[in-house]
C-alpha cells in the first residue's frame, strides 16, 4: 500500500473528542497500539503530544481517535531515519515551559498547570500540533536528525 507521506504525526486542526456518535472499535487493538506508541515517546520525542493525546481515549473508543493513531504509525513508518543526536562535550542544558492552551481540549478544558502560554518554544512540540515549519524547527532544536546509510 504506498500512502502519501506524513509530515507531522498529527495535524495541527485535529481535536479529539469523546465522538459519541461515532462507531466502537476494539479496545485490545487500540490499547495495545497507544501502549507500543508510549514505549517508543522514550526516544521519539516528537510524538509525546499526539501519543499522549490518544492516550486519553482508552475508555470510550471510536474510529476517529483509531484513525489519529494511525496517522501517528503512518508518520513514524515514514520517519524511521530521524533519531536523537548529542554531540560529545555539548553543552545541554534542561529547560521546561508549559503551554496552558487547555482550552483547546474539548472534553472538560480543565487546565493541567497554572503557567503561561508559549509563543514558538521548543515545548511546543510536546504540547500542541504545529505546523510543519514549526515541528520541524523544533525537532532540530531538540537534537534530533535525519541519518543516513
Amino acid at each position: 500500500m504506498n500512502q502519501k507521506k506524513i509530515d507531522t504525526p498529527i495535524a495541527t486542526a485535529t481535536k479529539l473528542d469523546i465522538d459519541k456518535p461515532g462507531s466502537s472499535v476494539d479496545q485490545k487493538l487500540y490499547r495495545g497500539m497507544i501502549g507500543s506508541l508510549l514505549y517508543l515517546t522514550a526516544s521519539r520525542l516528537d510524538i509525546v503530544f499526539s501519543v499522549g493525546l490518544c492516550a486519553r481515549f482508552q475508555d470510550n473508543l471510536k474510529e476517529s481517535h483509531l484513525t489519529v493513531v494511525k496517522r501517528i504509525l503512518r508518520y513514524l513508518k515514514g520517519t524511521t531515519d530521524l533519531c536523537l543526536w548529542y554531540s560529545k562535550g555539548s553543552s545541554f542544558n534542561l529547560v521546561g515551559y508549559v503551554d496552558a492552551d487547555y482550552a483547546s481540549f474539548l472534553m472538560d478544558r480543565k487546565s493541567t498547570s497554572d503557567c503561561g502560554a508559549t509563543d514558538k518554544l521548543i515545548a511546543d512540540i510536546f504540547t500542541k500540533a504545529l505546523s510543519r515549519e514549526n515541528f520541524e524547527r523544533n525537532m532540530l532544536e531538540l537534537g534530533m536528525i535525519k541519518i543516513t546509510q
